[in-house]
């Protein structure tokens, strides 16, 4: 795919793997880094065939630690796209799945990618941390206190942000930070497993399940989300797939999506 300097964008089938390809630094992301998974997952959410996206670090030491703090120092401020931290965390309108395959250490910003995509699954030597607190700093550049305060019990959040301290993959599964652990020779196998359960689904389906549940987030009550209109439902109800997927089903037969 397109040439990177800090990624590796590698097509799969119906799935997008993006590795964060700084092994030296323990993957931190610098601007360009920044700059250039924000431009993969344009990339992916443009491209009708790709259906998930995973994203990755190089090497087994380290998934992301965050920031890269020299070049954070030279300015004194975080240099992201408008997409946010490593071009997700701030990506409101992806409405196509994408996993965390986290492989080894996921400091600071790392943890925020971890809590921006859709699910997340670990080697067992993973570790996690928001470590912000420990250099004058608060989890603000990759929404983390936010996005986690929403998706933890609360309580574990706060344990996660307030201490700072590094948890393993076991506990954080347990907190529900992430969905699975596995051992690290089967991180790849297992990722690419869940991806295409996801993929056996109709891609209007996958959206718009996506969409109702991130955006009835949005809303007072469970009452205003159960009334309220959500656009990929509405498209998914009235497409070719729906009606493939019923014939599928009578005919016993698998269904032949079409995305449309």
């Amino acid at each position: 795919m397109s040439d990177y300097q800090h990624v590796l964008a590698e097509r799969e089938g119906a799935i997008l793997w993006i590795t964060i390809n700084r092994p030296a630094s323990l993957n931190a992301l610098n601007p360009l880094a920044h700059r250039e998974v924000s431009t993969a997952l344009d990339t992916f959410a443009a491209e009708p065939g790709l259906r998930v996206a995973v994203l990755t670090g190089a090497g087994d030491r380290a998934f992301c630690v965050g920031s890269d703090l020299k070049s954070r120092a030279e300015r004194n401020a975080d240099d992201h796209p408008a997409t946010g931290f490593a071009g997700i965390s701030h990506r409101f309108d992806l409405m196509k799945p994408v996993i965390a395959a986290v492989n080894g250490l996921a400091l600071g910003g790392g943890t925020e990618i971890v809590a921006a995509c859709d699910m997340a699954i670990a080697a067992a030597h993973a570790e996690f941390a928001l470590p912000e607190p420990r250099v004058g700093l608060a989890a603000l550049g990759g929404g983390g206190l936010q996005r986690l305060a929403r998706t933890m019990p609360l309580k574990h959040a706060m344990d996660l942000v307030l201490t700072a301290r590094r948890v393993g993959a076991a506990e954080a599964k347990a907190m529900g930070l992430i969905n699975e652990v596995v051992p690290s020779a089967e991180l790849r196998t297992r990722v690419r497993q869940v991806a295409e359960q996801i993929i056996a689904g109709a891609p209007l389906a996958i959206e718009a399940s996506k969409q109702v549940m991130l955006q009835s987030l949005e809303m007072g009550s469970l009452q205003d989300a159960l009334r309220a209109s959500y656009p990929a439902a509405q498209r998914m109800l009235v497409s070719e797939d729906a009606k493939e997927g019923q014939r599928a089903f009578v005919e016993k037969r698998q269904p032949r999506w079409q995305g449309r």
